[in-house]
């Protein structure tokens, strides 16, 4: 069995509350109950022996923390640290400062301990404590009075996306956050740089795949191929350069999203409950939706007169303040002579609510930062796997992506000697705050939290079954 999950998003509870340890608990249930299944082959009863659960990206997210504003060690009592400051540190510093990898342990060490119940789950798992098997006798019978029990060991692989990349960073300071990583959550990587890409779209792009020879065994006896997807997706990820290089996604989402909760806790008369309302910013997807969702819930607060030592106003000041601070950052500028088509000039319009421009525009923002050319909401990154190396030279049949947060099952070719070819978005397991579709102008979002895995079966495990999806969303 081969099971894939990804954009956890744990964070360290400086932003949005992560997903709860109970859906942890619900996941280990089910991978009993999977497990069980597919130890029922042609009708007798045989153990599997193998179980692994490949992590797909954005897992962690230090990127989400609000640690990275402030001092190492200091736990948010000083300034927030500013461009020139000799303690200056943010996700596109250079990752050799000393200051970095200090800052990034910090922020890994606030995530574990702020996710330990959840991490006890998955290293019982790692040790066979939570899935056992009763033996089989020689006819392949189940023994159930037996008192001698077969624990399976769950292998977790991790691979890393856009909000995660720092653990792809090479090093003797990177190895050891990503030892206390394996330890914390009972992984079977080496300590090296967790993988990204096992396979390049492109030949000539000026990086190398990573190697990875569990990964590559499970894809080639599954007839899979994963990656996180933020290849796909330029404000996220930089073709030029690489996985190890930031992004202005990691320049929006600290300084802008992450700070302006932040800000607002230094306006005095502002209630803590509504701040903590705010955190949920982190949670707005597409994020360039997030000046829409601040809009929508000033707008909320003042018409429910929560507002009663501020106004509306001076709270948007605060985030106009915010964004324009960030379209100055050198990642900005440079960004705005590499790309050729002023996509940086379209943010200052999109990200400002002073200036906000309608959905349309931001939408078409979105698409283009995306390479995307659609003129609906619909993400899907579905058409991108038809151009993969694996489907064109068919070593694989399923196709997995993350980093929509859309769980998607879509058929790509039915081929008679291959077989099917679909495509796979894992989804998430996080809350969410999604843009309403009936009239996105009305900058209307509907909350609620989403688990998303994916399961592919070796032939003749659980009758023949190839694979099988399961999502659930409650609010």
């Amino acid at each position: 069995m081969l099971v894939i999950i990804s954009d956890l998003h744990l964070g360290d509870g400086t932003t949005a509350a992560s997903i709860p340890a109970s859906a942890f608990h619900l996941f280990a249930k089910r991978l009993r109950q999977d497990a069980h299944f597919a130890s029922v082959r042609d009708g007798k009863y045989r153990p599997i022996q193998e179980f692994d659960v490949i992590l797909m990206g954005d897992i962690l997210d230090p990127l989400h923390s609000t640690k990275w504003f402030y001092p190492v060690g200091d736990q948010g009592s000083a300034r927030m640290t500013r461009p020139g400051d000799p303690d200056y540190i943010r996700p596109w510093s250079d990752p050799n400062d000393p200051k970095f990898a200090p800052k990034l342990l910090e922020a890994t060490r606030a995530i574990l301990e702020e996710n330990k119940e959840s991490m006890q789950v998955m290293r019982k798992l790692a040790n066979g404590e939570f899935i056992e098997f009763d033996p089989s006798d020689d006819r392949g019978s189940r023994e159930r009075n037996s008192q001698k029990k077969i624990p399976l060991k769950v292998r977790f692989h991790y691979m890393v996306g856009n909000h995660d990349w720092y653990y792809h960073l090479t090093g003797e300071a990177f190895d050891q956050i990503r030892k206390e990583i394996i330890q914390g959550m009972g992984l079977s990587n080496p300590p090296g740089p967790f993988p990204h890409d096992l396979r390049k779209i492109n030949p000539d792009s000026p990086w190398d795949e990573d190697d990875a020879p569990e990964l590559r065994k499970l894809f080639a006896q599954y007839k899979v191929f994963a990656r996180h997807g933020d290849y796909y997706d330029t404000f996220n990820f930089d073709r030029d350069k690489g996985r190890d290089h930031p992004t202005l996604g990691d320049a929006l989402a600290m300084e802008v999203i992450n700070k302006y909760p932040e800000k607002l806790k230094e306006i005095s008369g502002l209630e803590p409950a509504i701040v903590d309302n705010l955190r949920q910013i982190t949670n707005v997807r597409p994020a360039l939706a997030t000046p829409l969702w601040v809009s929508q819930q000033l707008r909320t607060l003042a018409m429910e007169n929560k507002l009663s030592k501020v106004t509306e106003k001076d709270l948007k000041e605060v985030w106009d303040k915010l964004a324009e601070e960030y379209l100055e950052l050198d990642i900005v500028r440079r960004a705005d002579k590499a790309f050729k088509v002023d996509i940086v000039d379209k943010m200052q319009a999109a990200i400002k609510i002073s200036d906000l421009v309608s959905f349309e525009t931001i939408e078409k923002l979105t698409l283009r930062l995306q390479s995307g050319k659609r003129s609906s909401v619909d993400f899907s990154f579905a058409k991108h796997a038809l151009k993969e190396p694996a489907f064109l030279d068919h070593s694989a049949r399923y196709f997995v992506y993350g980093h929509t947060h859309h769980h998607e099952t879509i058929p790509l070719e039915y081929n008679e000697v291959a077989g099917n070819h679909i495509y796979f978005n894992s989804g998430t397991w996080h809350t969410y705050y999604d843009l309403a579709r009936k009239d996105p102008t009305e900058k209307k979002f509907v909350p609620y939290k989403a688990l998303t895995y994916i399961t592919f079966y070796k032939p003749h495990e659980h009758d023949d079954r190839n694979f099988e999806t399961w999502s659930g969303a409650y609010a």
